[in-house]
């Protein structure tokens, strides 16, 4: 992997690498909208894998499949950014959902039904499970929405952007994200959730099931698994937004 003068070779790195790279686009998209193609993806994430062999050095204290495996993620999601491919409408919907769902839980002091949801929303219960389906997946994009415009630094740049100076094991992005609370605030905001929401992401991200398996053990059809999903990450998203507002007061 790594040549006469002791750097990566590129072209054994991405032979190597490739099928990491497909199994990162195939769990990615499982999570998206039938309309990205998993071709742009593994694209994308070839790029992110150049990259990374670009910059790794084998003394910042993380495997080179560790942080690949964030480069790679990084390209295609903000391959997904860059193409927009979620309508302005949609994006607003999700919105409009989780501004729904954060004013009937402060107004309730619990989590509210999806009955309520969508009377709040002056909706039908069908036409407001219909819009949880149609949303599913533009989640994705607003986590990286909050990074800022695409001329500014990446997440994982800012994140071990004082690696140059400072080697050793803190500075791995992955453990300077875990020490910095995120994940004491995600685990409190998901336990605070519904029995229900809980399984579903537990399933979904933690055992990587895909929505047939999901609505096997929840005993609802695929679409249904869709809907409550987008319902549980909005909910997840309210609860970590306040967590944050909670955190700089």
């Amino acid at each position: 992997m790594y040549t006469a003068q002791g750097k990566i070779d590129k072209s054994d790195t991405l032979a190597k690498y490739a099928p990491l790279v497909r199994r990162l686009a195939l769990q990615l998209i499982a999570k998206l909208p039938a309309s990205v193609e998993l071709d742009d993806m593994i694209q994308a994430g070839m790029l992110g894998l150049l990259d990374a062999a670009n910059r790794y050095q084998d003394d910042q204290g993380a495997q080179f499949e560790t942080y690949a495996s964030q480069r790679i993620r990084g390209a295609m999601l903000d391959e997904l950014r860059a193409n927009d491919w979620l309508s302005r409408g949609l994006r607003q919907s999700s919105r409009k959902v989780d501004a729904a769902v954060q004013a009937l839980e402060q107004k309730l002091a619990r989590p509210p039904s999806e009955r309520e949801i969508a009377a709040s929303m002056q909706l039908s219960l069908e036409d407001y499970q219909h819009l949880l389906q149609e949303i599913h997946g533009s989640q994705l994009v607003y986590y990286e929405d909050c990074e800022g415009g695409s001329n500014e630094n990446s997440f994982l740049d800012r994140q071990s952007s004082d690696g140059e100076h400072n080697r050793g094991g803190a500075d791995d992005p992955l453990q300077r994200m875990l020490e910095s609370g995120m994940r004491d605030m995600l685990v409190e905001a998901i336990a605070r959730m519904p029995e229900r929401d809980r399984l579903l992401l537990s399933l979904y991200y933690e055992q990587e099931m895909n929505l047939r398996e999901i609505g096997a053990v929840l005993e609802v059809s695929q679409s249904r698994v869709c809907q409550l999903h987008s319902q549980a990450i909005s909910r997840l998203r309210v609860r970590l937004n306040e967590s944050s507002w909670t955190e700089a007061a």
